[in-house]
């Protein structure tokens, strides 16, 4: 078998040479090595390129612009992400070059929400390996598996069963669209370098009827193991990463919500660890609405806030709610009676029918709600709960889209001046509500952030920029800052403070009419400030060994440039 030799990735920008005894046609096929037309004359001579490249020697930056030339006239979305996926397996450097040479215009391609797309027909567009396919028949040969040489940079792993994907459900393994977007963005906003980057899905079936009828699909054609079998199957691969790499970073994705919380809780304390849907997203939303208390004149304490969809991420963000509103001062039982929790069957006050274990911290107790107008106590909707609790904070996370109606959002803005909306669902589809429609029913006056892309909206003579209140502003940092302090474990405090570092970057920190968040064009240099952050929080709870002064050095070292270096042929 071919063996690499190559400079560590923490070694990139201060190594000058790259040695590989790959040569000829191998070479040219490896995505992390491959340089294409931009191999000179000299490496074209020593490792037996001449014939199979044209004989033009050009430069990345050229390269960039053929691709983007291509890039651009594919007309679907979709076309322009199978392009990208096609690009990162012929060639690394010059994929996150692409992606690093216009983000804004990247990143709804790269990830949401096209990635939502992109998982729905991934069986479509497979044609070479990325990542790791754990499937449940191969429950034992998962040590072996992860044993290869190939995998010995690992540094971090994000992991999914493909269960709940976006707002789209079960994909079963089209989810692995969803690790491989997210480790794009590891490196490509955050700047760990692709090769410490490994994707995961865990393919224990799916119980989506389309899939499993299709005739090209890719994954174990079965329906869903759960229970003990699925608990066991997890438990092997948990194990079985932990003795490959013990001080890997793995992140969980898309798990449902009757798992994902509770696999959280089970392993949190067991390796270094966090759930992107749970922990980062509560992040982002912390930070937005930091950042939107600064806009508005108002203290998050006095604020009324309601949280629409409340399975695993309406948990996670009213979490951490409790917990800012503590430090502003608040008992733990006046905080949590700030947030008014909304699930499938409404209000979750006692009796409601419906109502999960999980969510017993959020119900409110009849006496609340006792004197309210509404049409049915058994169950109350949004409108209802915005008008009778004054409701100026409204979070959707329910992935159905339409649930912000305008009668609800009508009176909100009788209860604020700048009311603040985030219709937080993913992908565009299952939007809660488009932000042209919650600034005409507020006349202009909604803060709003949004989980997908949204276009700039025309209010009188301003154009207002929709903030996409994305996890790729908080995920990329948080993770290079855990990988570069070799944190233990992933605390509550860290995720705490990657949302405070973030809110404080805001544009309206110096211009209260500006932006909530900062452009995702900056994503590098947030996620490097984000990752210092991080790291010091990581020292200060004795998670990590770095020293204080050693924490910007130990960032910067491990961010990786997407720039072409010289090879030399190890014989």
């Amino acid at each position: 078998m071919t063996q690499l030799t190559a400079a560590p990735p923490t070694q990139a920008k201060t190594e000058a040479v790259l040695r590989t005894k790959l040569y000829g046609f191998t070479l040219l096929n490896h995505p992390r090595f491959n340089k294409g037309t931009a191999f000179i004359e000299e490496e074209r001579d020593e490792f037996d390129l001449h014939g199979l490249l044209p004989p033009h020697v050009g430069t990345l930056e050229e390269q960039i612009v053929r691709r983007r030339n291509v890039f651009d006239q594919f007309e679907t979305p979709f076309e322009k992400y199978s392009f990208l996926r096609d690009l990162q397996d012929i060639n690394e450097t010059l994929f996150y070059a692409l992606i690093l040479s216009d983000i804004r215009t990247m990143m709804p391609i790269v990830y949401t929400p096209t990635v939502g797309e992109g998982c729905q027909r991934f069986s479509e567009i497979w044609r070479r390996p990325r990542g790791l396919f754990l499937s449940y028949p191969n429950k034992a040969r998962i040590e072996r598996i992860l044993s290869h040489k190939r995998y010995d940079e690992v540094k971090a792993i994000v992991v999914s069963d493909g269960e709940r994907i976006l707002g789209l459900g079960d994909q079963g393994a089209g989810g692995m669209g969803i690790p491989i977007g997210k480790m794009a963005l590891y490196t490509a906003l955050g700047g760990l370098h692709h090769a410490n980057c490994l994707p995961v899905l865990l393919d224990v079936g799916t119980d989506n009827e389309d899939h499993l009828a299709d005739p090209i699909y890719i994954g174990w054609r079965h329906r869903r193991v759960r229970g003990q079998e699925y608990d066991d199957f997890v438990e092997t691969f948990v194990t079985a990463v932990q003795n490959r790499w013990p001080h890997v970073l793995l992140q969980w994705e898309d798990f449902a919500g009757s798992n994902a919380a509770r696999l959280l809780a089970k392993y949190r304390n067991r390796l270094c660890t966090f759930n992107d849907d749970i922990q980062g997203t509560a992040a982002v939303v912390l930070a937005t609405l930091l950042a939107a208390m600064k806009a508005s004149g108002v203290a998050l304490r006095d604020q009324k806030i309601a949280i629409l969809g409340f399975g695993s991420a309406g948990i996670g963000i009213a979490n951490l709610l409790v917990k800012t509103l503590m430090d502003e001062g608040l008992s733990e039982q006046e905080a949590r009676g700030r947030i008014y929790a909304m699930g499938r069957p409404g209000l979750l006050v006692d009796g409601a029918e419906g109502i999960h274990p999980e969510q017993k911290d959020y119900v409110r107790p009849r006496a609340d709600v006792a004197g309210w107008k509404v049409q049915d106590a058994r169950k109350i909707g949004l409108e209802e709960v915005v008008r009778n609790a004054k409701i100026t904070v409204l979070i959707g996370v329910a992935g159905k889209a339409g649930m912000f109606t305008e009668d609800a959002v009508r009176a909100m803005a009788k209860n604020a001046e700048r009311p603040i909306i985030f219709p937080l669902s993913n992908p565009t589809s299952k939007s809660e509500a488009t932000p042209e429609d919650l600034l005409r029913w507020t006349d202009g006056r909604a803060l709003i952030g949004t989980g997908s892309p949204f276009a700039p909206v025309k209010v009188g003579d301003r154009e207002i920029c929709i903030d996409q209140t994305n996890n790729s502003y908080v995920f990329p940092g948080l993770a290079l800052g855990i990988v570069a302090s070799q944190a233990r474990r992933v605390s509550a405090a860290m995720i705490m403070t990657a949302a405070r570092t973030l809110a404080s970057l805001s544009p309206v920190e110096r211009d209260r009419n500006g932006n909530l968040l900062p452009p995702m064009a900056k994503a590098r240099e947030l996620s490097s400030v984000i990752a210092a952050a991080v790291a010091r929080q990581a020292i200060a709870e004795g998670l990590s060994e770095l020293r204080e002064i050693e924490v910007d050095g130990a960032v910067a070292a491990h961010v990786w440039e997407p720039k072409y270096v010289r090879y030399e042929r190890e014989t």
